[in-house]
C-alpha cells in the first residue's frame, strides 16, 4: 500500500486539487458523493449502510439508487422502505450467447448509473462477476465486502470453505473491484474466531456482525477521499480530521 501523508483541513474540497489522475471528487456533508448499491438477495448489509448513513452527523456520501440482477431480491423493498428509488435489471433472455447477454445487461446497468449521476458504486451481495469491459468505466470507483480473508477463500462459498479447511479464524475482506473474482486490491478486513462446531450458518452470522461494521467505515473514508486506487495500487491520503 502507498501511504501519502497530506496536510489536511476538515474536507479535501477546500484544498488545492488533486493531481489530475483522481478522478473521483471528495464527497462532503452538503454535497454528498452519489453512491449506487448493488445486491442480489436480502439486503442485509445494504440495510446496514443506510442505517449508518441515517444516523451518522455529516455524512459524506448519500446512496441514490439500489439495482439487482434479481427482481424478487428482498432488498428491494427495503430500499424503497428508506425512500431510495430501487430497480431491478435481470440478464435479459433472448438468442444472444451468454456473453452478450452478460455485456447488454451491464449496459442497461451503466445507463441507469449515469442516468442518476451516479459517482461510485457500492457491491454488497452482489452474486454476478463484472465483465472488464464494464469495470473499465468504473475504476477506482466499485467496492466489495467478501466473507473470508482475502487472498484466501474467494468465491461464493467462503464460509464452507473456511470450515472445509479447519481454519481458527476468518471474517470479511473490503476491496476495490477489478475484472477478477475477488482479486481486486485490498482496503480492509476484519477477523472473527472459527470455533471447532461452527456451522456455515453459525460462521455466516458471526462474520456478519463485523461486514455491517466495517463497510461503512470503509465507505465513509472512501467518499472522503482518505483512500483512492491509482494505477491498480491503494493511495491512503491521512490526516483527515474525521466528523
Amino acid at each position: 500500500m502507498i501511504c501519502i501523508i497530506v496536510l489536511m483541513c476538515e474536507y479535501a474540497q477546500a484544498l488545492p486539487p488533486y493531481p489530475m489522475y483522481m478522478s473521483l471528487r471528495v464527497g462532503t456533508p452538503t454535497d454528498p458523493l452519489r453512491l449506487a448499491v448493488m445486491i442480489s438477495g436480502s439486503g442485509s448489509g445494504m440495510k446496514a449502510l443506510l442505517e449508518h448513513t441515517e444516523h451518522k452527523t455529516a455524512c459524506c456520501h448519500r446512496t441514490v439508487i439500489v439495482l439487482s440482477d434479481r427482481s424478487d431480491a428482498k432488498g428491494l423493498s427495503i430500499a424503497e422502505d428508506y425512500g431510495i428509488f430501487s430497480l431491478d435489471i435481470p440478464l435479459p433472455k433472448g438468442d444472444h450467447d451468454l456473453i452478450s447477454r452478460r455485456l447488454i445487461h451491464e449496459e442497461s446497468v451503466h445507463s441507469r448509473l449515469i442516468e442518476n449521476n451516479v459517482e461510485a458504486i457500492i457491491l454488497s451481495g452482489y452474486m454476478r462477476i463484472l465483465t472488464p469491459n464494464f469495470v473499465s468505466k468504473w475504476e477506482g470507483k466499485i467496492l466489495n465486502i467478501h466473507p473470508s480473508l482475502l487472498p484466501k477463500f474467494p468465491g461464493a462459498h467462503a464460509h464452507q470453505d473456511v470450515l472445509s479447511s479447519q481454519e481458527t479464524e476468518s471474517g470479511c475482506t473490503v476491496h476495490f473491484v477489478d475484472s477478477g473474482m475477488d482479486t481486486g486490491a485490498i482496503i480492509e478486513q476484519s477477523t472473527v474466531p472459527v470455533f471447532p462446531d461452527d456451522t456455515i450458518e453459525s460462521l455466516q452470522e458471526r462474520v456478519k456482525i463485523v461486514e455491517h461494521k466495517l463497510y461503512p467505515k470503509v465507505i465513509d473514508d472512501f467518499s472522503k477521499g482518505k483512500i483512492r486506487l491509482i494505477n491498480g495500487e491503494i493511495i491512503s491520503l491521512e490526516n483527515h480530521v474525521d466528523n
